[in-house]
């Protein structure tokens, strides 16, 4: 088990950068070590295809998320963390090279940022509602300040 990254695009992607993410958001998050968690990077004809699929939605997204065992985050530190398998995030380095030019930041903290939007949603998160969307979001920016502090060794 553990955190798998599969580059099936042709852009150049840190990969050791997304599986060093992956470990460290299944950490932060409470979950088991062990906990399994498959990213994949496609290219847009690849995740228009998926997109139109599994959303109904035309063109290629920026990330997608596919749970597997409905894992979920312990309530509390006590609570024993859930050991099985996350699902898939799926990502699409076309697209989010340019939300990333949108945006005004660089490509990699795009990544960072969809992984952890990924991984929110394999959690069971969603976004469709104010209240499920301001939750979501919140945490997703709370990991994300923690994840760039701890991987730039900024952490307080």
């Amino acid at each position: 088990m553990g955190v798998g990254v599969v580059n099936e695009s042709s852009a150049n992607v840190d990969v050791e950068s997304l599986v060093a993410q992956g470990e460290w958001l299944i950490a932060a998050l409470g979950l088991n070590p062990e906990c399994e968690l498959s990213v994949a990077l496609v290219d847009a004809d690849r995740m228009e295809r998926l997109h139109v699929e599994w959303m109904d939605e035309p063109g290629p997204t920026d990330v997608l998320s596919f749970p597997m065992d409905d894992l979920r985050a312990p309530e509390t530190s006590t609570d024993d963390p859930p050991l099985g398998v996350l699902g898939d995030v799926i990502m699409c380095p076309e697209v989010a090279a340019a939300q990333a030019l949108t945006a005004g930041h660089s490509t990699a903290s795009e990544f960072e940022l969809l992984l952890t939007h990924g991984v929110l949603h394999l959690l069971g998160h969603d976004h469709a509602e104010p209240d499920e969307h301001a939750v979501m979001f919140g945490l997703q920016d709370q990991l994300l300040v923690r994840w760039r502090e701890h991987s730039t060794g900024t952490a307080t």
